[in-house]
């Protein structure tokens, strides 16, 4: 994806939709947090429901589908050779050989699992990590990349007024 706009589009038809935003990530190892900073960005502020899954999406699971949401957006690192900052949007079946980043269940899989109960439109926004080491802060593309996804799920869920 090459730009905000590009983003901004790409994600254009989950706007007015039931979304949930599962964050995934590990809050210690520098831009592997994304996930759950782009969540504690956005929480209380988006009509959508945020979920900051951790390094455990599986655990998510029963909630995600109790929600019954129309479209999942799941909002991870992941190493997909970009530059770091770059972000892409990718759907299930778009995914080949990913993981969840540096966790361990499979994209597939969690929505093979998730499709057994309910029937819901599953996106993922990677975000392109620089360092994923124990210790280490957000790089400075990368929290420039939370700055903008942040934006951009404000802007497609408004909170009512």
């Amino acid at each position: 994806m090459s730009d905000e706009r590009d983003l901004s589009e790409c994600l254009g038809s989950l706007r007015g939709s039931e979304t949930v935003i599962l964050g995934v990530g590990h809050i210690l190892k520098g831009d592997d947090g994304v996930g759950p900073l782009v969540c504690e960005n956005v929480t209380g502020s988006i009509s959508a429901r945020v979920i900051d899954a951790g390094t455990v999406p599986e655990n998510y699971i029963r909630p995600i589908v109790h929600a019954a949401p129309e479209n999942l957006l799941v909002v991870d690192a992941v190493d997909f050779g970009g530059v770091p900052g770059e972000m892409r949007l990718y759907r299930p079946d778009q995914v080949s050989d990913f993981a969840f980043s540096t966790h361990a269940l499979s994209l597939h899989l969690f929505v093979d699992m998730l499709r057994q109960d309910v029937d819901v439109e599953v996106f993922l926004l990677g975000i392109q990590p620089e360092c994923v080491r124990l210790g280490e802060p957000v790089s400075p593309s990368v929290w420039k990349s939370i700055q903008t996804v942040t934006g951009l799920l404000r802007d497609l869920f408004p909170l009512a007024v």
